[in-house]
């Protein structure tokens, strides 16, 4: 799960900054308060690329989802690419666990089929 999700995380991180550069042009937005959100936001992909494993880690990166989904006030593709990305976040989680799943049923297989070499 960790793969599928940290890859969907880095796609967002250069998703958000380039989001930033558009919205840089709003001439009602100030360049430091797009950078500072955006900023931390980039920032929040890179941490939870750590923390996807740990208790959560999947909820705060719905909670991600949901905040790049609603920068689409902002930047009005936003709607489109934040659903696109929640969507491939659902897939990393769903998919990822399942992989999980197999691989350990995979290591218990081979671990009780070796012989012991007492």
């Amino acid at each position: 799960m960790r793969t599928l999700c940290s890859s969907t995380l880095i796609g967002e991180f250069f998703v958000i900054g380039f989001a930033a550069l558009v919205a840089m042009k709003d001439p009602d937005l100030a360049m430091s308060t797009v950078w500072t959100v955006s900023g931390i936001a980039m920032f929040l992909c890179v941490l939870l690329c750590g923390l996807v494993t740990r208790p959560g880690g999947v909820a705060l990166g719905w909670t991600l989802q949901i905040a790049l989904i609603a920068s689409g006030f902002i930047v009005p593709t936003m709607f489109f690419l934040g659903a696109i990305f929640a969507a491939l976040w659902w897939a990393s989680v769903h998919y990822g666990k399942k992989v999980d799943e197999a691989k350990a049923r995979f290591a218990a297989q081979a671990d009780s089929s070796t012989p012991d070499a007492a």
